[in-house]
């Protein structure tokens, strides 16, 4: 095992006199190419180029002598340093961070970034991403190659945002580009590079509030909220006690992409937006639609709102990971069906119609389940029923056992 493993953080900036020291003493060095051509790393030292950095943890853990490992930024904020530490590998190591190349593009952008998200996009991972630039009015994704400015702006398709992107960060082809999202797709750009996407209500504090990223706190206190925070006269597949069940079911969160088909007032899909999710609000209603906007803006939050008829207007959205039938009967369930979310919930008026969803979703391949929810509202001043209501809810969770 190796007797010392230094990481060093490098932003363009001379080497701190820690760096130069640990680089100094070294009889192994891994980075990329840039790095190892450094006039700092000693002629005798072996050289790792870093590609996968779990193959150069191997090489390093096998090594006898003084590791020293070079990576962009601050190795510690999705760097190397998670790779390295890792139980298989053994690896006690101490960090010389340099300034994050997110910290580097927010500055270069002149702007804040208490207030912003930060994700990671790989192709594995370019639509999670997505979502959250869907969701959050200010984010910085670490790109990669494949997820990337280009493929980010065609994803967000029908979505307006502000691209600010930084190629080549602390390096003597630094460039930094702002564009809308319609734009990006048609320029090439170099890696690495930080993107930062901007757009929707901005709702962070003068004073920059007292956690980073979105702030919890705003907004009402709890989840599916009384009828009259929506203004009344809900739809029947809106009741707060149905919002809760089918909430509870779903389960949306950040990087998720929910469609609530039959929006109505907006409150199942202010309620998932809230949760952090990107959602897609469905109704044939033009009224209904304007609607679920004016509920979107009076709780800071923001979504996409298609207006037209399911299950055809579905065709040209983008892939869902959650889904809620608020209208449309089994033939929009079956639709839904056919692009596999994770999960489905919607309701039925009567044991038959349930029945008829339930043997669809079967046949698709979720496992289903359903109850008889029964809400009875009381008149608290003579404990007096006021209102009943009753649905049959169904969910659906995909079937992914082999």
């Amino acid at each position: 095992m190796a007797d010392r493993v230094t990481v060093i953080g490098c932003d363009g900036s001379p080497l701190t006199d820690a760096a130069r020291s640990a680089l100094g003493a070294a009889t192994l060095v891994a980075g990329a190419a840039p790095h190892l051509a450094l006039p700092e790393v000693p002629p005798t030292a072996e050289r790792i180029r870093l590609g996968s950095v779990v193959l150069a943890a191997r090489r390093i853990a096998a090594h006898r002598g003084t590791a020293v490992v070079l990576a962009d930024g601050d190795p510690g904020f999705f760097g190397v340093v998670r790779t390295l530490r890792a139980p298989e590998f053994g690896l006690e190591v101490e960090v010389v961070p340099a300034v994050s190349s997110v910290a580097a593009a927010f500055a270069r952008a002149g702007m804040p970034w208490d207030d912003a998200q930060v994700v990671v996009a790989h192709r594995r991972t370019l639509r999670r991403a997505v979502n959250v630039c869907r969701a959050h009015h200010k984010v910085a994704v670490l790109t990669s190659p494949g997820a990337g400015p280009a493929e980010l702006g065609l994803l967000l398709e029908g979505v307006h945002r502000t691209f600010v992107i930084c190629e080549g960060l602390g390096t003597e082809r630094e460039r930094v580009t702002m564009l809308t999202s319609d734009k990006v797709a048609d320029h090439t750009w170099r890696d690495p590079n930080v993107v930062i996407v901007m757009g929707g209500p901005v709702t962070s504090s003068q004073d920059g509030g007292w956690i980073a990223g979105r702030d919890p706190g705003t907004g009402p206190r709890g989840w599916a909220l009384p009828d009259e925070m929506y203004g009344g006269e809900l739809g029947e597949g809106e009741t707060e006690v149905l919002r809760a069940a089918q909430l509870a079911r779903l389960g949306p969160r950040s990087g998720d992409l929910v469609w609530d088909i039959g929006s109505g007032s907006g409150a199942f899909a202010t309620e998932a937006a809230r949760c952090g999710a990107a959602v897609i609000a469905v109704d044939r209603d033009a009224d209904a639609c304007a609607r679920t906007m004016a509920t979107a803006r009076r709780f800071g939050v923001q979504f996409q709102i298609a207006h037209g008829t399911a299950p055809h207007i579905l065709e040209n959205l983008p892939e869902p990971d959650v889904v809620r039938v608020g209208g449309g009967g089994a033939a929009v369930v079956s639709a839904v069906a056919d692009r596999r979310p994770e999960r489905i919930v919607t309701h039925a008026s009567t044991r038959d119609a349930a029945e008829l969803i339930g043997r669809d979703l079967t046949e698709h391949g979720y496992r289903v389940e359903c109850a008889l929810l029964q809400s009875v509202e009381l008149d608290t001043r003579a404990w007096t029923e006021k209102e009943r209501s009753v649905a049959f809810l169904l969910s659906g969770e995909l079937d992914r056992r082999p």
